[in-house]
C-alpha cells in the first residue's frame, strides 16, 4: 500500500511538472509571436495601410478598383494561414496583389506580428 501511494506521488508530481513546463512554454511562445508587433505597425502604415486600410479592413475602392475580394486581414480566412504564408505573400505578392519591396527578414515578420494583432 505504501509503494503504490508512493507510484501515485510520483506520476502526480511529474504530471504538475509537464503542465507547469507546457504552460511556461505556450506563454513564451506567445509572447514571441507578438513581440514584433509594435514594430511591425509603422511598416504596416507605410507599406500596407493604403490599400489594407488603418485596421487590416480592406478598402473598397481599391478592391473595386482591381476587381478583386479584400478579406479583412483580422478574419479567420488570413488569421488561420501560418506565418510563412503570410511572410510569402508579403514579400513575393498574391493575386493582383504586387511584392512589397524594401523590407528585410525581421520586417516582415514584424509585420506578420502586427497583422496577428488584427481581430475582426
Amino acid at each position: 500500500m505504501i509503494r503504490s501511494f508512493s507510484i501515485y506521488c510520483k506520476r502526480k508530481i511529474y504530471f504538475m511538472k509537464l503542465f507547469t513546463i507546457a504552460t511556461l512554454s505556450l506563454t513564451v511562445c506567445l509572447g514571441f509571436a507578438y513581440a514584433g508587433a509594435p514594430d511591425g505597425k509603422p511598416i504596416f502604415a507605410a507599406k500596407c495601410q493604403a490599400c489594407h486600410g488603418a485596421n487590416g479592413e480592406g478598402k473598397a475602392s481599391i478592391a473595386k478598383m482591381f476587381n478583386v475580394t479584400m478579406p479583412a486581414l483580422g478574419s479567420k480566412e488570413i488569421q488561420v494561414k501560418s506565418d510563412a504564408d503570410l511572410k510569402k505573400t508579403i514579400t513575393e505578392g498574391h493575386g493582383k496583389m504586387k511584392p512589397v519591396g524594401g523590407l528585410d527578414e525581421k520586417q516582415v515578420a514584424d509585420v506578420v506580428a502586427f497583422v496577428r494583432t488584427l481581430k475582426d
